[in-house]
């Protein structure tokens, strides 16, 4: 007898446990200050930047703009410097952190992340309509251009198959200016920041299907608000179903790139 009370204390203190971690008031604390107070790096395009005019645009702030609205709360933007930002969302500076952030095992250690809510990662740019080169294997042999010091450098390691050569340039629009004279057959870069240009400049380029390298977005939040972390998810995930993030993305990509099929 004396085991069984045993057991069924330990399960009473389990579900106890559970449901007080459940039930952390996190969001129940931003209803009732109606602000969910978010932290970002506002230089980065087009994830989330200053327009001509000083506003704050971009893909993330349409995209957390329109949750606030369906959860009935307003956004406030914090932008804040990016080599502090974790410890400045676990300081309760702000709710969470939503601009593009990387998902990492070293920074799941600090902070709770929502699912992916897009790709990011090593892409490669070819000119639009290209015909030669359709998949990531078809570069073999191709001359390659990337921005010296950037991830891209790496990545090219990673191809399927060697490329013939690989020239460095100053900045992404230089090696996409010698990518549109026909200098280059490819250029190797960021994921959002290649379909920002591409947005910019329609029928231009176009990126091969699929990333040489993968690194998925996440918005981060304090671990112990698991009640806030699931409403912003359980909003995000009917905004994908109901096609409201496909037409965020294309608004900014120029195409849907919020769908996971799509990301393999």
């Amino acid at each position: 007898m004396k085991k069984i009370l045993a057991i069924l204390s330990s399960l009473l203190l389990l579900t106890l446990t559970v449901s007080a971690f459940a039930a952390d008031g996190s969001f129940k604390r931003v209803k009732k200050e109606g602000t969910l107070t978010i932290g970002l790096d506002d230089a980065f395009p087009p994830m989330g930047y200053r327009n001509d005019k000083g506003q704050l645009v971009g893909f993330d702030i349409d995209a957390a703009e329109e949750v606030g609205k369906r959860l009935g709360i307003k956004i406030k933007w914090q932008p804040t410097a990016w080599d502090g930002v974790m410890h400045a969302l676990n300081s309760k500076k702000f709710d969470c952190i939503w601009n593009g952030m990387t998902i990492t095992e070293d920074r799941k250690k600090e902070v709770a992340f929502t699912k992916p809510y897009k790709m990011d990662g090593q892409v490669a740019v070819v000119r639009f309509g290209e015909k030669k080169f359709k998949k990531l294997a078809d570069l073999k042999g191709a001359k390659v251009g990337v921005q010296k010091g950037s991830s891209a450098v790496e990545a090219v390691k990673k191809l399927p198959a060697a490329p013939a050569e690989v020239r460095e340039y100053e900045d992404n629009p230089k090696a996409l200016l010698d990518l549109e004279s026909k200098r280059l057959d490819t250029v190797v870069i960021d994921d959002a920041t290649g379909r920002d240009f591409i947005s910019k400049r329609p029928g231009k380029f176009q990126i091969i299907p699929g990333n040489i390298t993968k690194e998925p977005f996440g918005v981060a939040f304090r671990k112990e608000d698991v009640e806030l972390r699931q409403a912003v998810q359980k909003t995000l995930d009917g905004m994908v179903k109901d096609g409201t993030m496909a037409k965020i993305s294309k608004k900014w990509f120029g195409e849907d790139i919020t769908n996971p099929k799509k990301w393999k």
